[in-house]
């Protein structure tokens, strides 16, 4: 019988050369010179994002191009720790991007990158996801200035994990904002945003990859407004009274605790999916009568509709390939999906 336990800078591949469109020579749109746009970016999500703007910049009727791109510097990941480059490192060489307008700072107020980013002249800066404080003297360098797409509907949300917190949270809506990049964190004026209904199973990853791609589209729609500066007129400036924050999630925070409510857990489950996911353990009576416990991974959840208790209301009742864990409130998770490791 199972039972709950207790809660508990320098560059990157500089051995290709500078290609002459996109190190700024100014290729022409109709006539006009393209604008010059630097993008940084660092996770999955990111470089769905530069691929938009890349194949944007690739038609013949394209007001700007892509000329540098900053990303976080290459970590070591999987169990060779083998140095790795973000995803949107390696999606800019596979499009065959100049190794050498890869930038990789370790801080974006290096004086050598400052220095590099100068040279490339940006009119226009675009983030997302990039996982660096970009400080004034970065802000100071486009004339157009910096513009973010940031996973949720501002001033709600500000901060490293907007996603997560707001399913942890249980929201019914959420969006994606474009927003220009001031010192003080997520809190410029808005440009445009699009709203986007949450139902009570999707999971952070995904819910990331759908706001991002919806951003995107948010980004091409309002570039030209952007690069001809009448979208400084029309951004709307947040209320501050209304900003909520979303700080960064971390691996602490994966334990659940079934003395909380099954829906909130079912929450957290969600939000947590990916990184750092959900943990939590139960105990087991093994064959001599001795307790030992089980540590589980939590993939997959539902909220029962009614849950029959037994003995002391702690027990673990199975349901086919579910788990029926018994909660706060007389609720009950369901538990559908587990990586299990048990501990003596």
């Amino acid at each position: 019988m199972a039972r709950r336990s207790p809660p508990m800078l320098r560059r990157f591949f500089c051995c290709a050369a500078k290609s002459a469109s996109a190190a700024g020579a100014g290729a022409v749109a109709g006539g006009t010179k393209k604008k010059n746009i630097v993008f940084l970016g660092s996770p999955q999500v990111a470089a769905a994002v530069l691929e938009t703007l890349l194949v944007a910049s690739d038609s013949p009727d394209s007001a700007f191009q892509v000329v540098a791109v900053v990303t976080q510097p290459p970590a070591a990941k999987n169990r060779g720790r083998k140095l790795m480059p973000s995803a949107v490192a390696q999606l800019a060489l596979d499009r065959g991007f100049p190794g050498d307008l890869i930038f990789t700072p370790e801080r974006a107020g290096e004086e050598a990158f400052l220095s590099d980013l100068k040279e490339v002249r940006p009119e226009l800066c675009i983030t997302a996801a990039y996982g660096n404080i970009l400080p004034q003297r970065f802000l100071d360098i486009p004339p157009y200035g910096t513009v973010n797409i940031h996973p949720s509907l501002l001033p709600l949300y500000r901060g490293a994990a907007p996603v997560q917190r707001a399913l942890q949270e249980g929201v019914a809506e959420t969006g994606v904002s474009l927003a220009y990049t001031v010192r003080a964190l997520d809190a410029g004026p808005v440009i445009a945003c699009e709203r986007f209904d949450v139902d009570e199973y999707i999971k952070a990853p995904e819910l990331l990859a759908i706001l991002f791609n919806i951003g995107s589209k948010l980004l091409l729609h309002e570039l030209p407004s952007i690069l001809d500066g009448s979208a400084k007129e029309k951004a709307i400036p947040q209320d501050d009274s209304k900003a909520t924050h979303a700080p960064k999630l971390n691996s602490d925070e994966s334990w659940l605790s079934f003395n909380q409510e099954a829906k909130v857990l079912h929450n957290k489950v969600r939000a947590f999916a990916g990184w750092p996911g959900t943990r939590a353990k139960l105990q087991l009576m093994n064959q001599n009568g001795e307790p030992d416990v089980l540590e589980i991974k939590v993939i997959s959840t539902k909220v029962c509709a009614s849950c029959d208790k037994t003995g002391d209301g702690n027990e673990v009742l199975f349901s086919g390939s579910s788990l029926l864990i018994p909660c706060s409130g007389s609720s009950c998770l369901e538990v559908c999906i587990v990586a299990c490791r048990l501990r003596t």
